[in-house]
């Protein structure tokens, strides 16, 4: 009789690589049995609170038996009113609430669920590269493939998607954008939209835009919107999330707009995938939205105090970190004489070694080998702590005798 013994034996699986951090953690979980003190930089987690008005909403609206029931995929009513009157305040973007808007379980979901609605099977969606997990393989889950737009320091965003795109075997049907980008920081202007747009028009294709940092960005008080540029409307369908502005990752709750035809087909998977959020959850979302406008400033200028921190510090130490431009993270490139280790080795002899714990580049596709991703989420003085041991780390390598080659590990996907 067959037994299941592999999971590779599923096609779709097949094609998703190795998960990378499973590698990872237990470097780190090894370091900390053995009682080092790890100084955490790798996850994007918030460490903050949530803003006390919607801990106190979620808990009030938790003793509500409606909230107890099966719930609307699209959302709660107040909640899609509270997130198109947020776009107007915020961005003077005018939705209807009722055929433009969606309530999704964070952008993660909504992107995935996004990607099964609208490719057929073998399509092919330009994103970017490196990127977070979901961008590269939501395609991949829904039958899909990916075709790998470069992006990172000193490329030209366009020049890249022009040249991705005549080198591409298949006629892409979308593309996924993502600024503020995760992990390489970079935040679009309103003309790079534009051109976006005209390119997607061109070709007839639908945008996919992941504003999860929208309200962190250090130089100007937050990034433009996709849906701000004439024409997107009719193919763009723009994802924000409350996790990383209002700390509410743990909430999971997040939600799209843009075009009615796109929220309908993304509505009709997520009636057949989930029953919507708890809704509970979409009540303290909406007390964020309506009454928290400012908070995320408040969360913009601690990671803005941290990212000065890091970039003081390590830079003492021997490691220089290219300040970001926004997003919860700094995207640094391996010290030079280090280089040759590859991101995923540098990675294990940084926490093995050092007891400082960063993402390895390669996580994010092969395009970020060369990077580490450090993520803002420790206070300044385990920052200066990590910073110490890190230059002596680096003291003592540079020490060592240079090998003439070493293979780079490569490995795919990320998290955070």
């Amino acid at each position: 009789m067959k037994t299941f013994n592999d999971p590779e034996t599923f096609a779709r699986v097949k094609h998703l690589p190795l998960y990378v951090f499973s590698i990872t953690d237990r470097w780190r979980d090894a370091a900390v049995a053995r009682g080092a003190d790890v100084v955490d930089f790798s996850m994007g987690n918030p460490d903050g609170a949530a803003p006390a008005r919607v801990v106190e909403a979620l808990r009030t609206a938790a003793t509500d038996k409606r909230y107890h029931r099966y719930m609307n995929p699209r959302g709660i009513p107040e909640l899609r009113a509270a997130a198109a009157a947020w776009f107007k305040r915020r961005h003077g973007i005018e939705l209807d609430p009722e055929r433009e808007v969606i309530a999704t379980i964070g952008s993660k979901e909504g992107i995935g669920h996004a990607m099964v609605a609208l490719l057929h099977e073998g399509d092919a969606v330009l994103a970017p590269a490196p990127t977070y997990p979901i961008h590269a393989f939501g395609a991949i889950l829904a039958g899909g493939e990916t075709i790998p737009v470069p992006v990172g320091p000193g490329v030209d965003f366009m020049e890249s998607l022009l040249v991705a795109t005549e080198k591409a075997e298949r006629r892409p049907r979308g593309i996924l954008v993502n600024f503020p980008a995760n992990p390489s920081t970079a935040v679009a202007t309103p003309e790079l939209y534009r051109k976006i747009v005209k390119f997607a028009e061109a070709r007839d294709l639908f945008i996919i835009s992941d504003l999860a940092y929208c309200d962190i960005v250090f130089d100007g008080d937050k990034a433009p919107f996709v849906l701000q540029i004439p024409g997107a409307r009719e193919r763009t369908l723009e994802f924000v999330s409350l996790s990383k502005s209002y700390n509410m990752a743990g909430f999971r709750v997040g939600f799209a707009a843009g075009n009615h035809a796109l929220v309908s087909a993304l509505a009709r998977v997520k009636s057949y995938l989930d029953y919507g959020l708890f809704g509970a959850t979409q009540v303290a979302a909406a007390v964020a939205l309506n009454e928290c406008d400012d908070f995320p400033g408040k969360v913009r200028d601690n990671y803005r105090r941290r990212r000065d921190a890091l970039v003081r510090h390590f830079g003492a130490a021997g490691w220089p970190v290219p300040s970001p431009a926004a997003s919860m993270f700094a995207w640094a490139p391996i010290p030079e004489p280090l280089r040759h280790l590859g991101s995923l080795e540098f990675t294990r002899r940084l926490v093995e070694e050092a007891g400082v714990w960063v993402s390895p580049g390669v996580g994010f596709g092969p395009h970020g080998e060369g990077y580490v991703r450090i993520a803002l989420v420790e206070d300044e003085p385990r920052m200066k702590l990590a910073a110490d041991r890190v230059g002596e780390f680096l003291s003592k390598v540079a020490a060592e005798p240079r090998p003439s080659h070493t293979p780079i590990p490569r490995a795919t996907a990320a998290r955070g």
